[in-house]
């Protein structure tokens, strides 16, 4: 039986070696054979596994609750299929929407009109912004100086600020996922410059000081929407990114 090294299947599916890793580590995607050189290697029955696992996680759903899926006795490749093919058809709804949403932006950025705050909404694509979230956030902080500072500087944002801080926030997301993926250590120079980075995406906001900082990645571990968030760009990040900012301040 053909099998394939870790290296070989993380070039053959994009997928790095790290992740490929902590699949097998966590019991998700194990590699269940010997290669003639006495490496551990991946069948196409692994692989398959692996693609099963990747699409359930490209619509968001935990790690954790994929693996009690796969390994479920009672289920069969095409009622896994089937299920896939029924969250990826949802998926595609929502990005045609998406796309129309973008569209519109488009044409009201070569006309110059000001975005609007639903505008603002279809180019964060998250429900982060929604008017019932933004309405918990006020009540739950509504009272407080960042609260209303915050306000007063999102009113002043212009349609180029918000476009430049989604391509910024993406990048301090990609930056933070990486750096988790290296093994970049907290308390380490390089975590606590994205430490810093990531107070300064607050601080776009309201001033941010250390005891918010502090609270507001405790906050990450707690609210599974912020943990989502994170966790959906790599494993584990949520807790990453608190554990490099509490290292910053603490150190």
């Amino acid at each position: 039986m053909d099998a394939k090294t870790v290296g070989a299947v993380a070039a053959l599916t994009g997928v790095s070696v790290r992740t490929l890793h902590h699949y097998d580590h966590i019991g998700l995607v194990v590699p269940s054979v010997r290669t003639p050189a006495g490496y551990r290697g991946y069948t196409d029955a692994d692989i398959e596994r692996l693609h099963l696992v990747l699409v359930y996680r490209s619509v968001g759903m935990p790690l954790d609750e994929i693996r009690t899926l796969l390994d479920d006795p009672d289920a069969d490749v095409v009622a896994h299929l089937q299920r896939q093919h029924a969250l990826l058809s949802e998926q595609v709804d929502r990005l045609q929407d998406t796309i129309r949403a973008v569209e519109e932006l488009m044409s009201a950025h070569r006309k110059g009109i000001q975005l609007t705050a639903e505008e603002q909404v279809e180019i964060f694509g998250t429900t982060a912004f929604s008017e019932e979230y933004a309405a918990e956030a006020e009540q739950r902080w509504g009272d407080t100086d960042a609260w209303k500072q915050s306000q007063q500087r999102a009113a002043s944002f212009t349609k180029e600020d918000w476009i430049r801080i989604k391509a910024e926030n993406d990048a301090l997301l990609d930056a933070l996922a990486e750096a988790k993926r290296a093994g970049v250590t907290p308390g380490s120079e390089r975590a606590n410059e994205l430490a810093a980075r990531h107070r300064a995406s607050i601080e776009r906001y309201y001033d941010c000081s250390d005891e918010m900082h502090r609270c507001l990645v405790e906050m990450y571990l707690a609210d599974e929407r912020f943990t989502r968030y994170y966790d959906d760009a790599e494993p584990g990040l949520a807790q990453y990114v608190h554990d490099i900012v509490v290292a910053s301040i603490d150190g």
